[in-house]
């Protein structure tokens, strides 16, 4: 039996739904052990992020109002000492940004092994082996951890998201532990993109550019009608965020984000193998480039050979002209 904290992410106050990947993990590994599993908000607004998270099936919810902005240092010792008074034989949390942060700090404090950013898990007579890509995803590595404790980060494109139980979890209130190390450490500020468009990570399309379309005037006019007609998210590769064509947090990649949207367009991206390690888990996967020859073209569903300042914006009017 395999008892698991999820540790989840807060978000303005709100529980973030990139956390409901690693809700799905903790549900498949405590069905398959005879355990249960419990959520972990810790940070600003932690009272309305566990009501949330309360709609998920969790055996309990724990809540921790931590202030003064998201510090990792701050919260990783109220995770460990919730970790160790419920004896939980895995913590999790989603690879995304705040995970890759916190988790390792959990991890140092617990003197726990590791499993970072897993693809799945397998539960076979109470061993959990867990599946995670290596070599820009080239090749997958097999796991166990041997600790007494487990810290796993579970990839949120090869999780689907938990949906709601039904019901409503029950809150308790978690102690705040207070830790030197965060009295070194001075939150600051957040400077965040607001954006009308879907979160990059949990968007249903994604449009992306690369290089190609040559500035960021060119993203302006020519890639952003395509993405507003589609609802989409837009995201770049690398070699468009180093040009400054946007910002860095619309890379997509081994060293951006990774997502796994039901449609990704890739719009003058070669598919370079660290930009596939970032997208290719796509359900379908739509390509406009002028080289036949462009790698993209191997993971690609379709495949357009087309100079896309020609293709882009025909292709937008007819998205228009179907939605209308």
């Amino acid at each position: 039996m395999a008892d698991i904290l999820v540790v989840g992410e807060i978000l303005d106050g709100s529980f973030r739904k990139s956390s409901l990947s690693a809700v799905r993990f903790a549900a498949e590994v405590a069905s398959a052990t005879g355990g249960a599993f419990d959520i972990l908000v810790a940070g600003d607004g932690a009272a309305g992020a566990a009501a949330e998270a309360a709609k998920y099936g969790a055996r309990k919810v724990l809540s921790a109002q931590i202030d003064g902005g998201y510090v990792a240092e701050k919260v990783a010792a109220t995770v460990a000492k919730a970790a160790r008074d419920g004896g939980y034989a895995i913590v999790t949390a989603t690879a995304g940004t705040t995970g890759k942060d916190l988790m390792p700090r959990v991890a140092a404090k617990l003197g726990a092994g590791v499993a970072s950013d897993i693809a799945s898990v397998s539960v076979d007579g109470g061993a959990i082996t867990y599946r995670r890509p290596m070599y820009a995803g080239n090749i997958f590595g097999h796991a166990r951890v041997e600790s007494e404790v487990a810290v796993v980060t579970v990839r949120q494109s090869e999780f689907e998201p938990a949906g709601e139980a039904g019901g409503a979890s029950p809150i308790e209130a978690a102690e705040v532990v207070a830790d030197p190390a965060a009295e070194r450490v001075k939150f600051v500020s957040l400077e965040s993109q607001k954006s009308e468009r879907p979160d990059l990570t949990e968007a249903d399309v994604v449009v992306a550019g690369g290089r190609a379309l040559k500035s960021a005037e060119n993203f302006g006019s020519v890639l952003e009608p395509l993405v507003d007609a589609l609802g989409a998210a837009m995201g770049a590769s690398r070699a468009a965020c180093d040009a400054g064509y946007v910002p860095n947090d619309l890379q997509v990649g081994q060293t951006g984000k990774v997502v796994a949207p039901k449609l990704y367009v890739a719009v003058g991206i070669s598919g370079a193998i660290q930009h596939l390690a970032g997208m290719k888990g796509s359900k379908t996967i739509v390509a406009i480039n002028k080289d036949k020859e462009a790698p993209i073209a191997q993971v690609a569903d379709y495949f357009l050979v087309a100079d896309l300042f020609e293709a882009v914006p025909a292709l937008t009017a007819a998205v228009k002209k179907a939605k209308a």
